[in-house]
């Protein structure tokens, strides 16, 4: 399990998944990091600090585990969206490319997690 205990912008964190990650299949790594991407922007639109990202990698079979701790306890809600919405597919592309994904409470706040396939990967 690879740990980032504080969540800096996007783009670094994306950085650091990629190079945690740099074993993936392109097309697999491109699909984790649009999901931490979005589980990490809620972060900032919607939680609160500190805040934490945990990456994990199983092999049988190929799969990427995310999670993303805040210290708010309000738990996202998957929406509909429409194509001329200005936000809210967030959580409409983690649903898509996730094996499953869900919320748990924690004793101070919550923790978004994420299982994404990574079928492409030897």
């Amino acid at each position: 399990m690879e740990l980032l205990d504080t969540v800096p912008d996007t783009g670094k964190v994306r950085r650091w998944a990629r190079s945690v990650l740099s074993n993936l299949h392109e097309d697999d790594l491109l699909d984790v990091l649009l999901v931490v991407t979005e589980l990490v922007s809620n972060v900032y639109d919607h939680g609160r600090f500190p805040a934490r990202v945990k990456l994990r990698r199983s092999t049988k079979p190929c799969e990427v585990s995310i999670a993303s701790e805040d210290a708010s306890a309000v738990p996202p809600q998957l929406r509909p969206s429409s194509p001329d919405s200005a936000r809210g597919r967030g959580l409409v592309m983690v649903n898509q490319l996730s094996k499953k994904w869900g919320v748990a409470r924690r004793a101070v706040g919550k923790c978004v997690w994420a299982v994404v396939p990574c079928p492409s990967t030897p």
